[in-house]
């Protein structure tokens, strides 16, 4: 545990150098921001996949990448939400209007590829795969369930090319991935005509898990290119400490959460030199993320050793659409859109992501100097509103009657890519 800790506290720091409190807005709890260009054109680098970061969406792609070449950048995420909550027996049923914090996420990425032969070629990625962060005010009505949730993770993926021959590429990586938990809610001890009783409880772990991922790129022709890459689920068992206020003993604690697979295609064409066309989808087996169990080491109030929240998520799509045209040999300008699926069904939605399907509007250029590479993205993110009945008990993990509106986000990418 303590050198596991000693590890894991060196990973928090180097992503502590990109992030400040962390908050996701793709389906569920994934990242799709793998640079800034590919966010310009709606992630639509899986046909393409013809930069360093390629190793996010295709690391077979790599193969079109000559000598040594390195990519490095963050995503700026600024988001915001109203969550609107009615019949809160604790508060005379009155309906009361919450937004979310203002926090602002900076996920990082870091490439670099290296051509060994004609044939072979390495790469080597640091990205986040997945990342949560929702927070309110810690005394709002839905504060059972949920006033804070934040999940980072960081994901070092080694991968090995091999261009079989001029259409066809293939490649095979291990994704060793550190995982970082904290939830806090409120625990309801009793209610007085002076009003409710309650302690607080902050939850924290971090565990390490292990998984692989292959990929493929053909190009038939000229004008088109077809790229696919899977990523396998990783089983995460997290061990931390839940701590409290009042009368509750702090008390080691255990969990575990296994993070979807995914499938990553897409089909790019060129039908002119200086323009490339993108569609593609991503398919997240959220399926996996059927229960969240918490096993606590002392019971709680000598009574609960476990708590157990029902999830069953379902599968979803993240549908794209992305454009590039060559101005000239100094500047590229891009646009895409994404249709996101959210994958939580109303049975068990929670505070956790109080979110729905999204739209993604996006642009930005591409700059090149000398070697070097800029690229800048803006991303408009649109949450559409939902409205769900209340589920759960009371108060254990109660979600009240609620509508989740307002919700959007803008998203600002650079990346620095050169080649040696």
């Amino acid at each position: 545990m303590r050198k596991r800790g000693l590890v894991g506290g060196l990973v928090a720091g180097l992503l502590g150098l990109f992030s400040f409190v962390s908050m996701s807005y793709g389906a569920g709890f994934a990242l799709y921001e793998g640079s800034a260009r590919a966010n310009a054109m709606g992630g639509a680098m899986v046909g393409k996949a013809d930069d360093p970061s390629a190793i996010f969406y295709n690391p077979a792609g790599i193969t079109q990448l000559k000598g040594t070449q390195f990519m490095t950048g963050a995503t700026a995420i600024i988001p915001g939400t109203d969550v609107t909550t009615k019949n809160d027996p604790l508060r005379g049923g009155r309906t009361e209007t919450t937004p979310t914090e203002s926090n602002v996420w900076l996920p990082p990425h870091i490439y670099m590829t290296h051509q060994l032969s004609d044939q072979f070629y390495l790469g080597f990625g640091v990205m986040g795969l997945f990342g949560l962060g929702t927070e309110f005010d810690p005394d709002w009505p839905g504060r059972f369930n949920s006033y804070k949730a934040v999940i980072q993770t960081l994901t070092f993926n080694p991968n090995i090319a091999w261009k079989i021959n001029d259409q066809l590429s293939v490649a095979a990586g291990i994704d060793v991935m550190w995982f970082d938990l904290e939830l806090r809610n409120k625990i309801l001890l009793g209610v007085t005509p002076n009003g409710p009783i309650e302690t607080d409880q902050r939850l924290t772990g971090d565990s390490f898990g292990y998984g692989g991922n292959v990929a493929i790129h053909y190009r038939p022709c000229q004008w088109a290119a077809l790229g696919v890459s899977y990523r396998s689920r990783i089983d995460q068992d997290v061990e931390g400490r839940a701590k409290f206020d009042g009368i509750i003993n702090d008390t080691d604690a255990e969990g575990s959460i296994t993070l979807p697979d995914e499938v990553y295609m897409g089909l790019a064409i060129y039908p002119m030199p200086k323009l490339s066309l993108e569609v593609g989808a991503i398919w997240t087996n959220w399926n996996t993320f059927d229960k969240l169990v918490i096993d606590y080491n002392e019971p709680l109030l000598g009574r609960i050793s476990q708590v157990e929240r029902e999830k069953n998520w379902h599968d979803a799509w993240r549908i794209f659409f992305g454009a590039e045209y060559k101005v000239n040999d100094m500047l590229d300008l891009r646009v895409g859109y994404v249709y996101d699926e959210e994958p939580i069904p109303d049975e068990t939605v929670d505070y956790l992501v109080p979110a729905n399907d999204r739209h993604l509007f996006s642009f930005g250029p591409g700059i090149h100097w000398c070697g070097w590479t800029l690229d800048l993205s803006y991303t408009y993110l649109l949450v559409t509103d939902r409205t769900v009945d209340a589920t759960g008990r009371f108060p254990v993990d109660r979600v009240l009657d609620s509508e989740f509106e307002d919700g959007h986000a803008h998203l600002i990418g650079l990346s620095v890519s050169h080649q040696f």
